[in-house]
């Protein structure tokens, strides 16, 4: 595996777009990019087979995941895919409208997860899931709101008067809870904090919603959005005492200067853009990235050294938010799971950064990292079959292997972007 940041180009300027593509349809006929879709339209979090895949949950359907998957989709062409997936959100929204209403109302407080909106649950039914889980995750409901408020400036999704009247309720949800200083469990679904990159994500949502009142498709009788103007100074104002951390708070247990979280900021978002975006990526890379791939924080326990032999096979994705420091105690210091997530982002970014100032080195790191991503498929020999994109590699008796969520359909999407990107077809993604 290359990992030298360093490394020069050795492929000829000219030839790398036909060598992308290449690449591209080499894996598509080879079903790296296969998107199993259930009856409503969503997308499972992965899409493995066997035993040890179901017993991880990932059979489930997160709303995050789905966000990024629908939006990846949207980029790449596949309109109505991404249409069907964000309508399915919304009629879930819909059907549990009362975790909305209640929060606004009062009827439950911001610490009573199980009734806050659920942000993982039965993509089939479109129906709540019983177990414990922490629902507070503000980064998952701003995400909703960004692409959906996105697509309905656009007119790809309904904006009739009940999903109108789900969207304004988000932004009201948000205002009740506090969002800018409300501690959430964020994207790794963990202990709660006041996160830079959830904050960040619920604030590009109100911005995307404030933006979708002002277009022309935005019917008379929409809601009123100068509330959505003061939540977004407040977030922006949050954000930017926190950013480039993830969390300042005092608590050592919720501190935390790095986290790979702050790269959706980057992009898909791009509410960080500049100099601050650079640091969040030079930070990522000189603290995060591995060998096999990058960290999402420094003493990440999930997925550490040997976790199938520590950790019983219905406790490896259960909810550790009230109990982390339990799986901490699982973890050697410099063996935490590297994820296949990030440096895709990461080659979006500079090939971003390249197309906008032709300068080599943000060539070279594009393509670095997207040759990273590609080393982090799975070979002939493994049990997920070849071509496939892990969530993670971790250490299993010394040598690092994928982990149990394989293919993990939020990665696959990254990485076809990011050939996308270089190979041209894609020369602006937002």
């Amino acid at each position: 595996m290359t990992t030298t940041a360093d490394q020069q180009l050795t492929i000829p300027e000219h030839r790398i777009p036909e060598e992308a593509h290449r690449v591209l349809t080499f894996l598509e006929e080879r079903g790296a990019f296969h998107f199993p879709t259930l009856n409503t339209g969503l997308f499972s979090a992965a899409a493995g087979t066997g035993v040890d895949f179901e017993r991880t949950g990932y059979r489930s359907v997160w709303v995050r995941d789905n966000v990024h998957i629908a939006h990846a989709h949207w980029v790449w062409g596949e309109r109505d895919k991404a249409a069907l997936a964000m309508s399915a959100l919304m009629r879930f929204f819909v059907k549990h409208r009362h975790r909305l209403d209640d929060a606004i109302r009062g009827r439950t407080s911001p610490n009573e997860l199980m009734r806050r909106p659920h942000i993982r649950f039965d993509g089939e039914r479109l129906e709540e899931l019983p177990e414990k889980w922490s629902h507070a995750q503000n980064d998952a409901l701003g995400a909703f709101l960004w692409l959906y408020s996105k697509m309905a400036r656009d007119g790809a999704v309904s904006h009739a008067p009940k999903e109108r009247q789900i969207l304004a309720e988000f932004v009201e949800f948000f205002r009740r809870i506090r969002f800018w200083e409300d501690e959430d469990s964020g994207h790794w679904e963990e202990i709660r904090k006041i996160s830079a990159s959830s904050i960040g994500v619920a604030t590009v949502g109100l911005k995307a919603y404030r933006s979708w009142l002002l277009s022309p498709l935005a019917e008379t009788s929409k809601p009123d959005g100068r509330g959505a103007d003061e939540l977004i100074q407040q977030g922006t104002k949050q954000l930017q005492s926190i950013l480039p951390w993830e969390c300042r708070q005092n608590d050592l247990t919720q501190m935390r200067r790095y986290d790979a979280a702050l790269l959706f900021l980057i992009y898909p978002y791009q509410i960080v853009v500049g100099s601050e975006a650079e640091t969040i990526a030079n930070d990522v890379t000189s603290q995060l990235m591995g060998e096999y791939g990058i960290r999402r924080y420094l003493g990440d326990s999930y997925w550490c050294a040997d976790y199938k032999q520590k950790m019983a096979a219905d406790q490896r994705t259960a909810d550790f938010s009230d109990n982390l420091a339990e799986r901490n105690r699982l973890l050697q210091p410099g063996l935490e799971a590297q994820w296949c997530l990030f440096d895709p982002i990461l080659s979006i970014h500079y090939g971003i950064r390249f197309g906008t100032h032709a300068e080599s080195h943000d060539r070279q790191r594009q393509l670095l990292h997207l040759r990273r991503a590609l080393c982090q498929l799975t070979g002939a020999n493994s049990r997920f079959g070849a071509y496939r994109c892990p969530e993670s590699y971790y250490s299993e008796c010394g040598v690092y292997v994928p982990n149990d969520i394989c293919p993990l359909l939020w990665t696959q999407a990254n990485l076809k972007l990011a050939l996308l990107m270089a190979s041209g077809q894609c020369v602006t993604i937002n």
